[in-house]
């Protein structure tokens, strides 16, 4: 129905006498549209609403509008909606620790409180955590920094589209290897940039190569992002392949923002290396994003860092200081007691990590119909759902992921994370960062929504 048959209907006189009946019918819907990715409908739905309220008012920002709910919290949003409802959802959606954050941290936020250390500090955080970090950067990786070339952020997230908005000019593209973390093409458009998709296949343990690298570059690209060890992957590029990567990323005088938040969840005795480690000369192109909260358990805590060159530090905390400001006082100097105190729970977290990631690979490979890859870092699985496409389960023929977490969610009654937004729509992708009583219970779900 047109915007014009909808405001000329005989009885609009009766719905304008109930507005608030019209406007949760059209927020429902704004909500919908929103959701499923339908930013154009979004607008002129929008527009429908305002003029039915009455209200003259000139449309919302373009920009804002075409972002995207994220794909991980609305699968947890839905599936605690489910729970609180009385259903017996097991959820695998959002990527955080299933620990408490360790209590000596605790107790360093808590004697933060009564020692006054509550009140505003410098945009790129106090002097005491960019130390450490510096210092914990040196001891983990090698790499040495200043603190003055530290600047710390409302969680890696906010890291990422601070380092964008300091690095990316309107039209400029920003190369992502993927599959991806789905913030990062959300947060180039936001920052006004290009997302280029750079897909690695299975096949290559989805890792890209430099030809794929090379072959994406353009006069108009300026930065490369990668996350290593990978969300959703949990793949780890190592050595040789990274050398490979930055030098065509020296070749083609491009940035690089090297996201590095699961670098302390590496499994196998694998080696870990951290991209501005390689030279001076990449380290000084190189934002290296990092943060507190998938190694210590402190997701809620939203500390975060970059590491950087003097010069883009400098802008990114003038960025800081007249948008956000630095993060909470007290969750500042609880980073401070994580990266400083005690690291032996570091070590005690990534042993069970890997021992449900062990149980989780050899019975997901064991289940008919869906396999999956050996991650070699963080703490996901990506399942290939390849050989249930065009099947019917649960009542919905399945053509991608988002109709498998789709169906699974409402008859299985587990929450996955499809892998569409992030780059690889045949695939979901499950966390470990979840009890091995509901990995078991979500596996058995698993076999029994398969079969029937």
């Amino acid at each position: 129905m047109t915007e014009k048959a909808i405001l000329s209907r005989p009885n609009m006189k009766v719905y304008q006498n109930n507005i608030s009946f019209l406007s949760k019918k059209f927020e429902k819907i704004l909500a919908f549209l929103q959701e499923i990715k339908y930013n154009i409908a979004v607008l002129r739905c929008y527009t429908i609403w305002v003029k039915v309220k009455g209200i003259s008012m000139k449309e919302l920002s373009r920009v804002a509008l075409g972002v995207s709910a994220s794909a991980t919290l609305a699968i947890d949003s839905t599936a605690k909606q489910m729970k609180a409802d009385g259903y017996d959802v097991v959820g695998f959606g959002t990527g955080e620790p299933d620990f408490p954050t360790p209590e000596n941290i605790c107790k360093a936020a808590v004697n933060a409180i009564y020692e006054g250390k509550t009140k505003y500090t410098p945009a790129a955080g106090i002097v005491e955590l960019r130390r450490a970090i510096a210092q914990r950067i040196q001891a983990d990786d090698g790499e040495v920094y200043t603190p003055d070339q530290i600047v710390v952020a409302s969680g890696a997230k906010h890291n990422v589209f601070v380092s964008l908005m300091c690095l990316v000019n309107p039209g400029d593209e920003v190369v992502i290897a993927a599959p991806y973390w789905l913030t990062y093409s959300e947060a180039v458009e936001m920052a006004g940039g290009v997302p280029v998709l750079v897909k690695a296949p299975e096949s290559q343990d989805f890792k890209i190569t430099p030809e794929q690298l090379e072959a994406a570059i353009t006069e108009k690209s300026k930065v490369f992002m990668i996350n290593n060890p990978s969300n959703p992957t949990g793949m780890l590029y190592n050595r040789q392949e990274l050398e490979a990567l930055m030098a065509v990323c020296t070749k083609y005088d491009l940035y690089v923002i090297s996201d590095e938040i699961y670098h302390g969840l590496v499994y196998d005795n694998a080696e870990f290396v951290s991209i501005p480690s390689l030279s001076e000369e990449i380290k000084n192109r190189t934002i290296l994003i990092d943060g507190v909260s998938k190694s210590y358990a402190m997701t809620g805590w939203r500390i975060g860092y970059t590491a950087s060159n003097p010069e883009i530090a400098r802008v990114m905390s003038n960025y800081l200081s007249h948008s956000t400001g630095a993060p909470s006082t007290i969750s500042q100097w609880a980073a401070v007691e994580a990266l400083t105190g005690p690291q032996e729970g570091i070590a005690a977290m990534k042993d069970v990590f890997e021992q449900r990631r062990n149980y989780i690979v050899e019975r997901m490979n064991a289940i008919e119909g869906v396999s999956c890859r050996k991650p070699q870092g963080a703490f996901y699985v990506m399942m290939n759902i390849d050989k249930l496409l065009g099947k019917t389960l649960g009542g919905r023929v399945i053509n991608n992921g988002d109709d498998f977490a789709m169906a699974f969610l409402e008859h299985g009654l587990v929450a996955l994370v499809p892998c569409s937004a992030f780059g690889a729509p045949n695939y979901v992708r499950w966390t470990y960062a979840a009890s091995m009583e509901n990995i078991k219970e979500g596996l058995d779900r698993l076999e029994k929504f398969l079969k029937a």
